[in-house]
């Protein structure tokens, strides 16, 4: 059930899932420290470090007519992997319904906004294969290689859902 304001529409959620203490599993919050350097807010983009909360950050979806979710899921790719998904459809086979390391992953978040009809107009994903899942603080060198491409990719996204229309 939605909670936002009719009519209102909130800013676009780029929203960084994993553990920074699983290694590769942090690649979303690590993501999202590195767009605060170069992502001007000015209320129409908000970054979110969601880090592990799981079901925690379904109020975060609400009224949104786009998210942009950063995760690491491993799909069968070779480490390093980016994958970006700029029209995901949910339910849909795919990044949110891959394996991740954190409780609460994407798919349930997203599997629960979808019951609530919560889910955005625009949800896009950016992701990485991890190359180490283990208890230990860094991302292993395939992931850390990425991370400035990563970067470059989500600040294009984000410049082209800025430009959209919003819905009314």
């Amino acid at each position: 059930m939605s909670t936002a304001i009719p009519g209102s529409v909130r800013p676009i959620l780029v929203l960084g899932l994993g553990n920074l203490l699983l290694m590769d599993d942090g690649f979303g919050p690590a993501l999202v420290e590195r767009l605060r350097t170069r992502v001007e807010t000015d209320g129409l983009v908000e970054l979110v470090d969601g880090g592990t909360m799981g079901m925690g950050l379904l109020g975060l979806l609400d009224g949104r007519r786009a998210v942009i979710l950063l995760d690491a899921f491993r799909s069968g790719s070779p480490a390093g992997t980016l994958s970006v998904y700029k029209d995901f459809r949910w339910p849909a086979a795919g990044p949110a319904s891959g394996r991740s390391a954190h409780e609460g992953n994407a798919a349930s978040l997203l599997a629960a906004a979808a019951l609530t009809g919560d889910l955005p107009e625009q949800l896009c994903v950016i992701g990485i294969e991890p190359a180490v899942i283990a208890t230990g603080i860094g991302l292993s060198t395939p992931v850390a290689e990425r991370l400035a491409e990563a970067e470059m990719l989500a600040c294009q996204l984000i410049e082209e859902l800025r430009e959209a229309p919003a819905c009314v």
